[in-house]
Formats: C-alpha cells, sequence, structure tokens
C-alpha cells in the first residue's frame, strides 16, 4: 500500500481557524486516496501566502515523506506550480509528489524541470568544448597523459566511492537525528524501544527495511 504524507497551505489565519478552503483540499487529496486504497500516515498545514518563502509546515512534510519511504500529496497543482519555495525544497528532498487535482503532474513537473536542466547542460557542453578547442589550438596540452589508470594505481577511485556511501549514510543519520530525538523525549531510550517507534512510525531504513537495535546503535554512533 502507498502511503502518503499530506500538505495544505491556506493563506490567512481566518481561512484556517474557519477551515475555509482547507476542508476543500483535504477532501480532494482523501478522495484521491481512497480510490486508489493509499494510507494517509500524517498530514501538515500551513497557513501563509503562497509568496511567502518560509515554509516550516512543507519542509517537515518533505522531511516525514522522506524518511518513511511516502508519498507527498497536496490538493491542487497551484500549491507546486505558484511557489518556488515549493519547487526548490521538493526538488532537493527527493520526494516523491502527486497532485491531487492532477495525479499526472508529478511526472510532468519533473520532465519540465529535466528539459530546463538538459537544456542548461547542454550549453555548458557546449561552452566547455569550445573552450577546450581553442587552448588545442593554442598549443596548450590538457588532461591526464596516463589517463584513468594513474587514478586506479593510487586507489583513489576506490577511496572516493567509500567515502561517497559514508556521506549517503551520515545524511541519513541527520535526517532521522529529530526523530530519534523526540522518541527519547518520550521517555523510550533503549535501543530495542526506539527501533519499535521507527518502524510505528513507518519510519524506514536507508535501504527500505525495518528497523533493529543494531541498525540504531549504527544511526546513534553517527551521531556522535
Amino acid at each position: 500500500m502507498c502511503r502518503v504524507v499530506a500538505y495544505y497551505r491556506v493563506s490567512t489565519l481566518r481561512q484556517g481557524q474557519s477551515g475555509l478552503g482547507l476542508e476543500a483540499q483535504r477532501q480532494a487529496v482523501l478522495a484521491l486516496c481512497q480510490s486508489r486504497g493509499w494510507e494517509v500516515i500524517a498530514e501538515r498545514t500551513e497557513i501563509e501566502s503562497g509568496k511567502n518563502d518560509n515554509r516550516p509546515q512543507l519542509a517537515a512534510a518533505l522531511h516525514q515523506a522522506k524518511v518513511t519511504g511516502a508519498t507527498l500529496v497536496v490538493a491542487k497543482l497551484d500549491r507546486l506550480s505558484r511557489s518556488v519555495a515549493f519547487l526548490s525544497a521538493l526538488q532537493d528532498s527527493g520526494a516523491k509528489f502527486v497532485a491531487a487535482d492532477m495525479p499526472e503532474a508529478n511526472e510532468l513537473t519533473v520532465h519540465i524541470m529535466a528539459a530546463v536542466a538538459q537544456a542548461e547542460r547542454k550549453a555548458i557542453s557546449k561552452r566547455t568544448k569550445e573552450a577546450l578547442a581553442a587552448a588545442k589550438a593554442a598549443g596548450r596540452k590538457l588532461g591526464n597523459p596516463n589517463g584513468a589508470e594513474a587514478l586506479r594505481r593510487a586507489g583513489k577511485g576506490n577511496a572516493a566511492a567509500v567515502e561517497q556511501l559514508k556521506a549517503g549514510a551520515d545524511s541519513y543519520a541527520q535526517d532521522l537525528a529529530p526523530v530519534i530525538a523526540d522518541i527519547q523525549a518520550s521517555g523510550v531510550t533503549s535501543l530495542g524501544g526506539i527501533a519499535a517507534e521507527l518502524n510505528a512510525r513507518h519510519i524506514q531504513t536507508r535501504r527500505g527495511g525495518r528497523w533493529f537495535a543494531s541498525g540504531v546503535a549504527n544511526v546513534l554512533a553517527r551521531l556522535g
């Protein structure tokens, strides 16, 4: 079953208190989830103007979707398209995204961003090739004469791969730090207890599995 973190935004405190607009968003999200058999595990509500880039509830929703492997769902596409903050945060988080009023928006948005990025990469590549051609024409020697072999002999390729894996594990541990701190603050401090609570909150390990005491110990060791 697909798990969902729902995100709603209203522009004024009055709308937030009265439910005007908010309830309609919630019904749209729940209708989509019910029609597809999805489970809503959390809901986040932001009372903020679309012009304001400060979105703490959006950041919390994206973080929760990331650590639980859930999909972020909003009611309307304009919650995405009118917010630069939403676009940036969504792109940086890597979270899966669906808009209830246009479920294909996720793919469409990714394609648009990918097309823009691809155009920029092509422009950079063209400028780089032109610069290299000009340097070569001027008689400058470019690159390592020994190629990749020198790096392999030095063992730098393996070291770089190890460092990349370590950086990824450290980054995931930092993502989990506030969650574990909240669990500990509630009185659960044993490794097994923390593992059980992480599983109860639908939070997955970095490889998408269940938590055990040993895994929690490794995360705590990385957090120092």
